[in-house]
């Protein structure tokens, strides 16, 4: 039976090497169990046992043999103001909703879903609400369609309808994400509740890989499609400051 001493420096070591996969994965944004194996030098079979733990806990996420930092990752990572994603992307939240008048919303991916972290309503008499916690659609909105352009489809994601406008075909949503990438921005087009247009933009973190999502929503009766090109690029500047603001330095 182990000793006290001797089990708590093996569970030291353990807790160490977890630590050490997760800093491995932000630097390499994603990759595979080979990838991973390289960039810390664990033998795949411990590494298989770390990442399996890790994802347990939502630290890690896996799709298709891809691993990428996990959602509770960035919630952990909120505690240290400096680095912080809510920290780095709120002010620039703030700035837009109060030149815009229209709701901003900051997203993070979740598996096979976004996931809301944060709000900034606009000032506009009838403005949209999404609580923070809340899950979206990768395929029906600006922040989920901005997540699968750049980040990849996950394997296996279903396309349920929401509106008659719902991409539920894989070849379409294909097309549509390789314009996302071409013009740097997503369109939710009324595409998950009638009567809602949003426009998305990336936020990318220190090593060029996408952490979140930055978007604008308002009613369609005030956004038009027009106006929401328009916008555009108003959501795209105000993700890449916030992009700046988290250590990314290469072009947008």
């Amino acid at each position: 039976m182990p000793r006290p001493r001797e089990k708590g420096a093996r569970e030291v070591r353990t807790l160490e090497r977890g630590l050490l996969v997760l800093e491995a994965l932000a630097e390499l944004g994603a990759g595979g169990l080979g990838e991973v194996a390289g960039r810390t030098g664990l033998s795949k079979s411990t590494l298989y046992r770390l990442l399996q733990a890790l994802a347990r806990r939502g630290f890690v996420e896996e799709t298709g043999g891809v691993y990428r930092v996990g959602p509770m990752a960035y919630r952990v990572g909120q505690v240290y103001p400096q680095k912080s994603l809510l920290q780095a992307v709120r002010p620039e939240m703030e700035a837009l909703a109060a030149e815009l008048g229209e709701s901003v919303n900051l997203a993070v991916p979740a598996g096979k879903e976004a996931l809301y972290l944060d709000q900034v309503e606009g000032t506009r008499l009838v403005r949209l609400f999404t609580a923070p916690g809340s899950p979206a659609p990768l395929h029906a909105t600006g922040v989920g369609k901005v997540l699968l352009a750049y980040r990849g489809v996950p394997e296996g994601l279903a396309l349920p309808p929401y509106t008659p406008h719902t991409l539920t075909r894989l070849p379409e949503l294909l097309a549509e994400l390789r314009a996302v990438r071409e013009r740097g921005y997503a369109l939710d087009n009324e595409e998950k509740e009638l009567g809602v247009r949003c426009v998305a933009a990336p936020v990318f973190g220190p090593s060029g890989e996408v952490v979140a999502a930055l978007s604008l929503s308002a009613p369609a009766s005030r956004l038009s499609l027009e106006e929401a090109h328009r916008l555009a690029p108003r959501v795209v500047e105000a993700a890449r400051r916030a992009s700046l603001r988290l250590g990314f330095t290469g072009p947008v």
